[in-house]
């Protein structure tokens, strides 16, 4: 019954300290849609299709902190976590994800802390996207606190295929057959060639423009 009652207690108290993560989520959407809006109005094409964001539910960062063996301590869930907060930018291009990536790092209070760039590199079983680990100030009534939000960065090719991916996993209980698995990976590959051959028309529209 006690532990009960503390869980009670921490997620209590863990839905007010995730707060500031949804505020971190706010300042850095107003960001993106002045980036994509500015860079639109200039250039005439706007880098960024769509984006989405969520603040991890308190259960799961429980749960998490409990498998990963961290301590209980919601004063550090941050050191521990990078993924608390999280913003997908769903991009038209590749060329897109690098310039956003570029010019959220000019904004002089956006730190990136990490790259894992899964675009030059992909995942073995086919996954592409940009991940960033950035860090922004929230200004609060009586401090300001730095914290850190997951932003991913892909195309609609790469969303399509990762969302798509997600759900079949989901439907084998992660354990899905080998077949599977390479059936995966051709069509994986298929949206990158996809990917290059959309790239390769949007370069000459432009040239076309010029």
């Amino acid at each position: 019954m006690t532990d009960l009652a503390d869980d009670l207690s921490l997620l209590r108290d863990l839905e007010r300290r995730l707060l500031v993560y949804k505020f971190a989520i706010e300042e850095l959407m107003t960001k993106l849609r002045i980036l994509s809006e500015e860079f639109d109005s200039v250039h005439q094409h706007d880098p960024i299709e769509h984006i989405t964001n969520r603040v991890k539910k308190p259960e799961g960062i429980l749960e998490k902190l409990r498998r990963k063996g961290f301590p209980l301590d919601l004063d550090a869930i941050g050191d521990w976590l990078d993924d608390i907060a999280g913003v997908r930018v769903v991009c038209p291009f590749v060329s897109d994800v690098y310039r956003v990536k570029a010019m959220l790092a000019r904004q002089h209070d956006v730190e990136i802390l990490r790259t894992k760039d899964y675009i030059a590199t992909p995942k073995p079983n086919g996954y592409r996207s940009l991940h960033l680990i950035v860090r922004i100030p929230v200004f609060l009534s009586d401090r300001v606190e730095h914290v850190k939000v997951e932003v991913q960065l892909r195309t609609i090719a790469m969303d399509f295929w990762a969302t798509l991916e997600h759900k079949l996993f989901y439907k084998y209980d992660d354990s899905p057959p080998a077949d599977f698995v390479g059936e995966l990976m051709s069509t994986a590959m298929i949206a990158a060639q996809l990917d290059d051959r959309m790239e390769s028309l949007h370069r000459r529209i432009h040239q076309d423009d010029r």
